[in-house]
């Protein structure tokens, strides 16, 4: 009897818990629009998959090693690090998100540098992903110069470089990552089964 009585405690507290764990946050689908979904499930199933978010089991595309997320793979890093690449860079810190600049003369205008910093907002291709800023930094002689910033035509142009430039190369990623669905080892549906 007290061996049944701890049994059944057991199970109850078990259930309880799987029914606290179900309610928490995590555990909860993502909220989804039935009219962006496709009510076919084969379509449904190879757009996952082609989008990453499936798994195929016994076999698909075997990988060895790991995945590594570096920085040459963050596309708006890369443009911004191309857009920027006649500048010596100062720091680049891709952990911290930001590259800075060192002061940059194109020798045409006398006393006038430029300095430029990117940081980076989130890793989404998007206008406010970047915060960049320009500073010009004109000298009458060595030791009489005047750093200002500027929120010109310049910060916008550079941020709409990076964002075009990050889009083509998410573009050529998307592309080169590509993997279609193969339903052939998927059983025929359509077949009706007969009965006898």
């Amino acid at each position: 009897m007290i061996i049944k009585n701890t049994l059944i405690l057991r199970q109850f507290s078990i259930f309880c818990l799987l029914i606290f764990l179900s309610s928490c946050g995590p555990f909860k689908p993502a909220p989804s629009d039935a009219r962006k979904v496709s009510p076919n499930v084969d379509e449904r199933v190879r757009q996952n998959i082609e989008q990453g978010k499936g798994f195929r089991l016994m076999g698909g595309d075997k990988q060895k090693g790991g995945t590594f997320d570096f920085a040459s793979s963050n596309e708006l890093w890369r443009a911004s690090l191309d857009t920027i690449d006649f500048m010596p860079l100062l720091s680049a810190n891709y952990s911290g998100g930001i590259i800075i600049t060192d002061w940059y003369s194109d020798g045409k205008n006398a006393g006038e540098s430029i300095k430029i910093s990117i940081r980076f907002l989130t890793n989404e291709i998007r206008s406010d992903a970047l915060n960049v800023k320009v500073f010009i930094k004109k000298c009458k002689s060595l030791e009489n110069c005047l750093v200002t910033e500027t929120k010109g035509v310049l910060v916008s142009e550079l941020k709409k470089k990076i964002l075009y430039q990050a889009s083509i190369y998410k573009k050529e990623n998307d592309k080169k990552n590509f993997k279609p669905y193969d339903n052939s080892s998927k059983p025929d549906r359509t077949k009706k089964k007969r009965i006898n």
